[in-house]
């Protein structure tokens, strides 16, 4: 077979590894380390179609996913940031061919009900590590925002999605719930507040190439008020704005041109200027880059690698202080000093957590119940996260959390924990050393 024949089977094979990839496993995880407990991972099925390029058939499998919000009881009026995530993709890489690094963009949709119905645009980063030949599929997160707009229980469940994928063509991917609504992941509780603004808006698309119109659907604006729609870099507004007015409902439907290749959101609001109490956003968004390179000019890239969350501490031994037999009382001391580096990037902040087995002597055991900690955390200057402690309390053998940080637009940093500790001794503990196994576990 001749070089152009070679080339064209390889570059198949490429198209569709790429497009298996974000399709048979249902794409989008995030880090663990939710910021809530009520959520959880459900399973739902789902219907990705490849490319038609990729020549290959549409994909049905189950895509595990998780809901995870940073505010599980606002008030009406707050802004709720939610992430999509996704806990196991349904596949792996069906060839032996490694897929490049940071060549797929999510985004996509999370379905409220309950109190407050809706779609919320999610957008992530285009970042994913390598896949080698047979390797399992890399994780992804989208986050966006949603103004919580009335009382009561909203259920978030996790909805369609799309992967566009930037190696070789660029190419879209995308995958629909087989039986919408997906199961709720998420459960939030809303509370009247003294806030009121219930302003909102919804994003036609969530992706699209530079200079791009972007439908923009408002909801409980002033009726008849001039709106200015307006893409947002971070917490900074960039120079792509239209204007629409609102009719006698305060709805509103207009379009924005999204030039900036820096957007990362986009928002609506009345005045002369963006404020909380009468603007709504920002919506997730992302400008896929696709401008074709000029003749005699040359595309610099460079590369910010994403390492790793990951823990380690002083020592793995504490001697807590002896109490006397007949008396009992409080055996102290002092964690071993737990230093946390998250250089991840990425929305997603972390959760460490502790739990202790029984303490084991001679003839006896002192129950982990009885194991009480105080926690403390601080920050290393420049880190984009800030850690928090703990509550004080017991640890015993269903766990605490001993420090985390939130979710955010960015995150990561050095931290490091502590502890002090203290072992409610029984009285007349049989004398003799107890011994209990405290496992520290990040997430």
């Amino acid at each position: 077979m001749g070089s152009t024949g070679r080339r064209r089977r390889r570059l198949a094979a490429l198209l569709g590894a790429t497009a298996l990839a974000v399709t048979a496993g249902g794409a989008l995880a995030v880090p663990a380390g939710a910021a809530t407990t009520a959520s959880v991972a459900v399973d739902f099925a789902t219907h990705c179609v490849p490319p038609p390029i990729a020549g290959l058939p549409p994909i049905d499998g189950t895509t595990t996913a998780q809901i995870t919000v940073d505010n599980t009881t606002p008030k009406v009026g707050d802004t709720v940031t939610v992430t999509y995530t996704v806990v196991k993709p349904a596949a792996s890489n069906p060839t032996d061919l490694a897929l490049p690094a940071d060549i797929m963009t999510p985004t996509g949709k999370v379905t409220l009900g309950g109190a407050q119905t809706g779609d919320i645009t999610v957008a992530g980063p285009k970042k994913n590590d390598p896949v080698p030949g047979k390797g399992a599929f890399p994780s992804f997160s989208m986050t966006g925002t949603f103004t919580v707009t009335a009382p009561g229980a909203i259920t978030l469940s996790p909805g369609d999605y799309n992967i566009h994928t930037s190696y070789i063509l660029e190419l879209d991917t995308p995958c629909t719930v087989l039986t919408p609504p997906a199961p709720v992941s998420e459960t939030i509780t809303a509370t009247d507040g003294t806030q009121t603004n219930t302003r909102a808006i919804t994003l036609g698309s969530a992706s699209g190439a530079p200079g791009a119109n972007v439908t923009v659907n408002g909801a409980n604006f002033t009726p008849g008020a001039t709106v200015t729609l307006a893409g947002r870099s971070g917490a900074t507004q960039t120079a792509d704005t239209a204007t629409v007015t609102a009719d006698s409902q305060g709805a509103f439907s207009g379009t924005l041109a999204v030039n900036d290749k820096t957007t990362t959101g986009v928002v609506a609001y009345e005045g002369s200027a963006w404020s909380d109490t009468k603007g709504a956003g920002p919506a997730a968004y992302v400008v896929i880059d696709n401008t074709p390179i000029p003749d005699n000019s040359q595309k610099l890239t460079t590369t910010v690698k994403a390492g790793k969350l990951s823990m380690s501490q002083a020592g793995d031994a504490v001697q807590l202080s002896a109490v006397d037999f007949g008396k009992g009382g409080a055996s102290t001391g002092s964690l071993q000093t737990v230093t946390v580096q998250d250089f991840r990037g990425g929305p997603a902040g972390w959760s460490l957590t502790g739990k202790v087995t029984d303490f084991t002597g001679p003839g006896a055991k002192i129950d982990a119940g009885k194991l009480s900690w105080t926690p403390a955390c601080t920050t290393k200057a420049g880190s984009p996260s800030t850690c928090r402690p703990g509550s004080p309390g017991v640890v015993g053998g269903t766990g605490a959390t001993l420090a985390s940080t939130p979710d955010g637009t960015v995150t990561g940093g050095e931290f490091t924990v502590d502890a002090g500790l203290s072992l409610d001794v029984p009285a007349f503990t049989p004398p003799g050393t107890y011994s209990g196994l405290l496992t520290l576990t990040l997430t």
